[in-house]
């Protein structure tokens, strides 16, 4: 593990852990033809590995951190005295994985005095995790391969950039449908490798912006770490470190006051 503040290292050797422990608890789910989806109150899916996989990471988190407090998509929040908070996603990109495509992840954040210090983003059909603790460097493994740093890339045009988002659809009831359409314009390729698959692809230079106007916490707390450590930046559309805008960039910082420029006028505005 990179060299962080022991309290940070412990809890991210644990979450790297836990991360591909519980991913690989949702490849037995995965591409079943029996699969059963069901539908949250928000319409969003939710299938028993979901469900079974926050359930893991929870008794992993109490068995080593029993003051950590836990947030998770599926089973709400669990107070804690410590300062830490986990924050879960089982299944960052359900769609994907109800559809028996690849690019699906686990997702494990940990904040700090409001502050996301710890971030871990597993995809498990792909074998491949990056991951950050601040002041230690982000992190990008595949299979049994040696970790190597992860960094962003270099673009410094959005000419030459490849653009990733979520889902098209969701810049509509917002009104921000010509974030979509002047980024799309403006980049080299536009491509929906969407959820934490696209930020695993910026983190590791591999693609140079993403940008989503719909983000739970639960989404983004892993990706602040990941995206700084790595050189780069998580922010709202108006250029602020946050994890809790429900809106997400991830970016090379060299691009990032062009993206702001689109981005901005369509804001979220607390």
């Amino acid at each position: 593990m990179p060299e962080s503040a022991p309290e940070l290292a412990s809890r991210l050797e644990l979450a790297v852990r836990a991360a591909r422990e519980a991913g690989r608890l949702t490849l037995e789910f995965f591409q079943r033809e029996d699969l059963a989806v069901e539908r949250k109150a928000d319409n969003s899916p939710v299938t028993e590995a979901d469900r079974q996989a926050e359930q893991l990471l929870r008794r992993r988190i109490r068995e080593a951190f029993a003051d950590d407090a836990i947030l998770g998509e599926e089973f709400g929040e669990e107070a804690g005295t410590s300062g830490f908070r986990w924050i879960l996603d089982p299944i960052d990109g359900t769609k994907s994985f109800i559809c028996g495509v690849p690019l699906y992840g686990t997702l494990i954040g940990i904040e700090r005095a409001g502050a996301s210090v710890v971030g871990v983003i597993y995809i498990p059909a792909l074998d491949e995790c990056v991951y950050a603790a601040s002041g230690g460097g982000a992190w990008y493994t595949r299979g049994s391969s040696a970790p190597r740093p992860a960094r962003v890339s270099r673009c410094d045009r959005l000419a030459d950039a490849v653009f990733l988002t979520s889902q098209l659809d969701t810049f509509y009831p917002r009104g921000a449908q010509q974030v979509y359409l002047e980024l799309e314009r403006a980049a080299s390729l536009t491509r929906t490798w969407g959820d934490c698959y696209g930020y695993l692809l910026v983190a590791t230079g591999r693609a140079d912006v993403m940008v989503d106007p719909v983000m739970n916490v639960w989404d983004a707390a892993a990706l602040q770490p990941i995206m700084e450590e790595a050189g780069g930046t998580y922010c709202d559309w108006t250029g602020k470190p946050t994890i809790h805008a429900g809106e997400g960039i991830g970016s090379n910082l060299l691009l990032l006051d062009s993206v702001l420029a689109i981005t901005r006028p369509y804001a979220v505005r607390g």
